[in-house]
């Protein structure tokens, strides 16, 4: 399953990103400025995230989590239907 999750990141990524690394916690990585995708073999999740005009980054793993952030502010919604939120001056969840 980790195998196949990774081979549709890389070929869905291949023509999408520009520049591809593995960083050091074994993670893999590719980033053009506008979307960037990755890999991560410790847990085997694979996510994608994009930047609109607006400035939110909405991020997506595999597993179903999504966020969505904007200048270290955001909302998350786990695969469980869990919401946290994070404002300037507080932070949890439901």
């Amino acid at each position: 399953m980790k195998i196949m999750v990774l081979m549709a990141c890389v070929v869905l990524s291949a023509n999408a990103f520009a520049e591809c690394r593995i960083g050091a916690t074994g993670r893999t990585v590719c980033d053009n400025g506008q979307k960037a995708g990755g890999y991560n073999n410790n847990t085997g999740t694979a996510w994608k995230s994009e930047n609109n005009s607006g400035g939110v980054t909405t991020t997506q793993t595999s597993k179903g989590g999504e966020a969505k952030t904007k200048n270290g502010k955001g909302v998350y919604k786990s695969p469980s239907g869990k919401t946290c939120v994070k404002t300037a001056n507080n932070q949890g969840c439901n």
